[in-house]
């Protein structure tokens, strides 16, 4: 049975297709349209999904969409009849695009469809948080667990507890709209100049540089937080219900002053709101997690939903020990909705046996989008006329070895794209962790983004404990876990030396990767997903005696992550990369035809 999943319409539209609950193939929109966070119609990732799975259309038995739209537009309208006469010019805003697409979803889902050349009869609609959960515990190596959901808003939920046994998975409780952690990180992004539904990573990584010192006053004000997690907002300082805003003006008085302008210099009081909101989310989720243990009585959790791409608070949660194991799914946003949908129609709809695992996932390293052959990538190399030198077998690892051991920059295209928004060995960026500059050169140079960005580290699954303060493996890049003590240096000065300063700062032997609170969000590389990354890691590891490397994504600040050779070259050129690896072809920069560059190129994208 041939099952396919999508997410669209909202942000972050994606296709999967599984056959007898495995997965074959899964992708998000963005990748192919080179549209960030496209939220249209994924006729590309359908094409995608069927061509990986060697079918056509009419061999699909049954779609599924990830939420019910009908009950989203419900929750809208009972919204603005909520707070009315206030919210006219959102609710004018909004209803011309419910009225011409998002209240006639069914009919362009099947229009959609066709135009693919779909035409099944059996198209499903699930909850949003039910896909949420169902994307977490079904790929779990878990038997039972209990799953934990924390988004913005679904239908009505923001967030959910439910318990997965076997096949079916159980809701247990929710929290409703307006009340949602999603959306008050959202707000606090907003607050702090950064883009909703992209800027919160940022805020969690500027977080480490300011001090929390309006907790207080969040707590005080913005929410009534109780011992089982569950809150109310006070909606007077916020405006996602009834403007255009997410905050309100009693939030400026609140956090000192107006938001922050986009791509203005980031002041002592973002740094200090960062860390305060980075503070109250890990005390909501830690709250939600203890009280999710305590009613399911589960040894094992299951995390997803956007709040559980917050791996700081997740490497928190780990650390307190309120659950035996965790499982975060890997593309817990809107893209791993599309997952839930087609996996829920395969066990709960018609109810097939989910086998025993115990021990890995089935998201097979989430490598799960296309790949191109070295004849496919010797053909585009050719006809456009790029200098390329082919290298094969264990020459292949060392030789990137060597590039990244004299500090040079590469651009890793291998294998099958990743699904979610990690970049983990086959659409990366590399470099060396033992660079004292490595972290600027590719914030400015190659990324284009702001300075205080932090790297993560791909380090060899075996030797993690030999770094970091983590016992188990980390695959997906979703924990945050402190450099070991005894390879940190110790910081002249103090934090209050300006920001840019700290970020230059020194504080281990693997500077690179170590974030101003020395902390790193892993990724553990293993033979077993990725031997060609891994023999990359190890390589570099017999030559240096360090089996830890720089991973970043493949893309530029506002670009999503390259998916074809083509995107891979154009990003190489336009950047300071110093090597290009493409399958089992070597590019140096210096050795490449003069590039003809669009220099307007970065106005293409929406930059977040």
């Amino acid at each position: 049975m041939n099952i396919l999943g999508i997410s669209a319409y909202y942000h972050d539209s994606a296709a999967v297709l599984i056959r007898d609950g495995q997965i074959i193939a899964a992708a998000q929109e963005e990748r192919f349209t080179r549209i960030k966070h496209d939220h249209d119609f994924p006729h590309n990732a359908i094409r995608y999904c069927l061509a990986e799975a060697g079918i056509e259309g009419e061999q699909l038995d049954a779609v599924t969409f990830y939420d019910k739209p009908i009950l989203k537009f419900v929750r809208i309208m009972e919204t603005y009849f909520s707070v009315a006469p206030r919210g006219l010019a959102s609710f004018m805003k909004a209803m011309p695009l419910w009225t011409r697409q998002k209240l006639w979803i069914p009919y362009y889902i099947e229009k959609g469809l066709a135009g693919c050349g779909v035409s099944t009869k059996n198209i499903y609609f699930t909850q949003h948080h039910e896909s949420h959960a169902a994307s977490s515990f079904y790929p779990s190596p878990f038997d039972e667990a209990a799953v934990l959901t924390m988004d913005g808003v679904g239908e009505w939920a923001t967030a959910t507890i439910a318990v997965g046994r076997g096949n079916k998975i159980e809701m247990v409780k929710e929290l409703c709209f307006p009340h949602s952690l999603g959306l008050l990180y959202s707000a606090i992004t907003y607050f702090c100049g950064f883009r909703v539904n992209s800027g919160e990573y940022k805020l969690m990584g500027l977080a480490p540089y300011g001090s929390p010192k309006y907790v207080d006053r969040i707590l005080e004000n913005l929410l009534d937080l109780k011992e089982d997690g569950s809150f109310r907002l006070d909606m007077k300082y916020f405006g996602y219900m009834d403007g255009l805003r997410m905050t309100g003006p009693l939030m400026d008085v609140l956090l000192d002053g107006s938001p922050r302008e986009p791509e203005s210099p980031i002041t002592t009081r973002e740094m200090d709101i960062a860390a305060s909101i980075q503070v109250v989310t890990e005390m909501i989720v830690l709250k939600m997690a203890r009280y999710t243990r305590e009613i399911t009585g589960m040894k094992n959790l299951c995390l997803s939903g956007g709040v559980a791409l917050n791996c700081v608070a997740n490497g928190r949660l780990l650390r307190e020990g309120i659950f035996d194991d965790i499982y975060i799914q890997p593309a817990s946003g809107d893209a791993g909705g599309a997952l839930g949908a087609a996996l829920l129609t395969w066990y709960q709809i018609n109810d097939q046996p989910r086998s025993s695992n115990n021990k890995d996932d089935s998201m097979q390293g989430s490598y799960l989008g296309p790949s191109f052959e070295d004849d496919e990538i010797e053909a585009y190399l050719r006809a456009n006329n790029y200098v390329a030198r082919k290298v094969e077998g264990k020459d292949w690892a060392r030789e990137i070895a060597g590039y990244i051991a004299n500090e040079k920059v590469v651009g890793l295209f291998q294998g099958r794209m990743e699904f979610g928004p990690r970049a983990l060995g086959c659409r990366s960026i590399i470099g060396d962790a033992r660079s004292t500059n490595m972290q600027s050169t590719m914030n400015l140079k190659i990324k284009y983004r702001e300075s205080f960005r932090p790297f993560a580290p791909s380090c060899l699954e075996e030797k993690v404990g030999e770094y970091f303060d983590i016992d188990r493996p980390s695959p997906y890049m979703l924990i945050v876990a402190d450099v070991r003590k005894e390879r940190c240096l110790e910081v002249e000065g103090d934090n209050t030396v300006v920001f840019e300063e700290q970020i230059n700062q020194l504080r281990s032997d693997i500077p690179a990767i170590t974030h101003v609170d020395y902390s790193a969000r892993i990724q553990t590389v293993s033979p077993k997903t990725n031997k060609p990354y891994y023999d990359i890691i190890k390589a570099f590891d017999e030559l240096t005696g360090y089996g830890v490397i720089i991973n970043t994504s493949f893309n530029v600040r506002g670009e999503p992550i390259v998916c074809t050779p083509e995107d891979a070259y154009r990003c190489f050129m336009r950047t300071e990369m110093d090597c290009l690896v493409l399958g089992s072809f070597l590019l140096e920069k210096s050795e490449q035809p003069e590039f003809v560059d669009n220099a307007n190129w970065r106005n293409e994208y929406q930059l977040d």
